[in-house]
């Protein structure tokens, strides 16, 4: 007797963490569209250690209560712009997706939350006295893209010989040279300040926290094999 076919259900577009985070991101991004609360701002994007200032919006002055520990992750579901918003939810979901079907979705929430709170640390002590070397005035940082950045290291590393199509050129590149022409440029822009207005060292922080993370799992360099 023939035995009956089983029937795979269709794999989703959305791994389950991803769309989670888009749907929280993009709920945030809506709720200060619309309320125009400048207090998420105030309180919830990561502000430098020592600021201490008022922010003048159209609602008012709202005095800033400077850092704040969640700051670490609530910066990373706030974002400037919808641009901003669509290149951070789309990059998420092309390559966060298979991440997370790759390791698993426990793996891949904490593998994500940790690149954003790594990205974080990287932006406050490169904003911090020690690094400037002077008072300046403070400015929020807000978006996922460290976690993103952390998302794109990954794939390079778990997916090396993957092909990736450009936009712009238009050309086919393998992964592990995509992530590190990536990471050599935001490095660039850093050091050189050439691209003003963009955290490019919490990006890189991004990367690096998602690299000694799955270095770690993995038990290679710098950590003890296992």
């Amino acid at each position: 007797m023939q035995q009956p076919t089983r029937i795979s259900p269709p794999v989703s577009a959305f791994s389950p963490v991803v769309r989670a985070l888009l749907i929280a991101n993009g709920a945030v991004f809506a709720l200060h569209a619309f309320s125009g609360d400048p207090s998420l701002i105030a309180y919830f994007a990561l502000w430098p250690l020592d600021s201490s200032a008022v922010l003048n919006t159209p609602s008012g002055i709202v005095r800033l209560p400077g850092f704040i520990p969640w700051q670490l992750v609530t910066y990373g579901f706030l974002h400037a712009s919808l641009s901003h918003l669509f290149f951070n939810m789309f990059a998420l979901w092309m390559f966060g997706t298979n991440i997370e079907r790759a390791i698993g979705s426990r793996r891949f929430a904490a593998y994500y939350f940790v690149c954003i709170v790594g990205a974080a640390l990287v932006q406050l002590l490169v904003l911090s006295p020690l690094v400037q070397g002077e008072p300046i005035t403070p400015h929020p940082t807000v978006g996922a893209s460290g976690g993103v950045f952390g998302i794109l290291l990954a794939f390079g590393m778990l997916f090396p010989e993957q092909r990736i199509l450009l936009l712009i050129p238009p050309i086919p590149i393998k992964a592990k040279w995509f992530v590190l022409g990536y990471g050599v440029i935001e490095l660039w822009f850093g050091v050189t300040g050439a691209a003003t207005g963009v955290a490019h060292f919490a990006h890189l922080g991004g990367m690096l926290f998602g690299f000694l993370l799955l270095q770690y799992w993995r038990g290679r360099f710098p950590f003890h094999s296992r």
